[in-house]
């Protein structure tokens, strides 16, 4: 299996997904924006296509980060998707998958900072690729913005912050808000480079740095491995209800 990691920022990485990777010898190849690494011409032999975090919104110039060219990871979404390879976007991520497929993002409701509880919606308790997700579950959050929602899209997860936690946008195409990628390390370059200060560190779904040193996240990380696994493997692909 081949999976393409689509990297922002050096402070936002991919996290436990290296280690779920690894643990099955899959072929992993990245475009680390940040360095100047270019994204593949083409979505051709890409088994897996995970679109990371960072500090942009999906409209965001290029006069103001360089590296991030919008429009040119849309299109490699959208090719992906239209050729049945799973693409799971994360934070950034979910966001350009919505934009790509025709959905704005938005702001969300409140900006949320730690881990908070996520709640399933009807569609999240029968979705086949999270049977193994409790009605309720704490994870990583780190975002102010929200995926939009297609037609045809499913809200699968909400949290009393954000209203658009996972959102499914076909068989093998997820949007995640939140952050079950992360780990200990990981949290540790997002607090040194993108932690609130001030006044904006009060707000009520902001914990505060030594919380979110101190949370465990490997539960979250095997609920994450689980969902890579099934959506990776299943071949039933359907894309038509996307567009």
């Amino acid at each position: 299996m081949r999976v393409h990691l689509v990297i922002h920022e050096a402070f936002e990485g991919p996290g436990a997904i290296l280690d779920w990777c690894d643990e099955r010898a899959y072929h992993v190849t990245t475009s680390h924006l940040y360095r100047g690494e270019p994204l593949p011409e083409t979505g051709e032999g890409i088994d897996l296509l995970v679109v990371l975090g960072g500090p942009q919104s999906p409209d965001t110039p290029q006069s103001e980060y360089p590296h991030f060219d919008s429009p040119r990871e849309q299109a490699l979404i959208k090719q992906c998707i239209e050729q049945g390879s799973a693409v799971v976007g994360i934070c950034l991520g979910a966001q350009l998958i919505g934009e790509a497929l025709g959905a704005p993002y938005q702001k969300s409701p409140e900006p949320e900072i730690g881990y908070f509880p996520i709640q399933l919606s009807e569609d999240g308790h029968i979705d086949e690729h999270i049977p193994h997700f409790a009605p309720q579950e704490i994870v990583g959050h780190w975002h102010h913005d929200m995926p939009g929602l297609t037609p045809n899209s499913r809200v699968l997860a909400s949290s009393e912050g954000c209203p658009r936690q996972i959102v499914k946008y076909g068989p093998r195409v997820y949007g995640f808000q939140c952050h079950l990628e992360l780990t200990p390390l990981a949290v540790g370059g997002l607090l040194q480079a993108a932690y609130p200060e001030g006044e904006a560190a009060n707000k009520r779904f902001i914990q505060d740095p030594a919380s979110i040193r101190a949370f465990d996240t490997a539960p979250m990380n095997a609920h994450l491995f689980a969902f890579l696994d099934s959506v990776l493997t299943d071949n039933d692909l359907v894309t038509e209800w996307l567009f």
